[in-house]
């Protein structure tokens, strides 16, 4: 009985006093990519582009705690830094003639402004809007929606490791699907796009 008490106080006092364990996981996403980019093939894109990722998706950061590692641990998704990371990997860069990072003062430019995102049921659930301007003129402009896989077996089975790779897993493959979709929209859509 006083083992209880004692681990009930324990959990208590942990509880009140706010002790967290961080996980930002986009530090992590490199080797992530590494692992997994390859795994994900896109429709190929002939357009030629520069890209800008706005500010509310550039600051974002959103916390969450799961019951399969315990409440100590804080599970924070920058998605900005992860949606940068994975349009410069190979796979995404392959699939389009040119996408470089800029103002597009001279040419296209896609926006990536992310609406919502949030993870839940062992997955990353996203919204990201994405805008083609040409020459300052919007030609295009759709709001996605996503869930990446479920990782609930991950969750629960290896811990804190298997939950930053459940996260990060499912956060790529909801933005896989976005970009899937938005590539096919351009190539059926036949925009006039110099």
């Amino acid at each position: 009985m006083r083992k209880i008490f004692s681990i009930s106080a324990l959990v208590l006092i942990v509880l009140i006093t706010g002790c967290s364990i961080n996980h930002p996981v986009a530090k992590d996403y490199d080797q992530h990519l590494v692992k997994y980019g390859k795994e994900t093939t896109l429709p190929k894109s002939e357009i030629e582009a520069e890209y800008l990722i706005g500010s509310k998706t550039e600051n974002h950061n959103y916390q969450f705690r799961a019951a399969t590692v315990g409440y100590a641990h804080v599970w924070i998704v920058e998605f900005g830094k992860i949606l940068e990371k994975t349009i410069n990997h190979d796979y995404v860069q392959s699939a389009f003639g040119k996408l470089e990072k800029g103002a597009g003062n001279n040419g296209n430019l896609v926006e990536f402004e992310l609406e919502g995102f949030e993870f839940k049921n062992y997955r990353a659930y996203t919204a990201l809007n994405i805008k083609i301007l040409n020459s300052g003129s919007e030609v295009f402009n759709k709001t996605y929606r996503s869930e990446g896989g479920s990782q609930g077996g991950q969750m629960w089975g290896a811990g804190p490791f298997g939950m930053k790779n459940a996260t990060l897993k499912s956060t790529k493959q909801s933005i896989d699907k976005i970009l899937e979709q938005f590539i096919s929209d351009i190539n059926s859509n036949k925009l006039a796009l110099k």
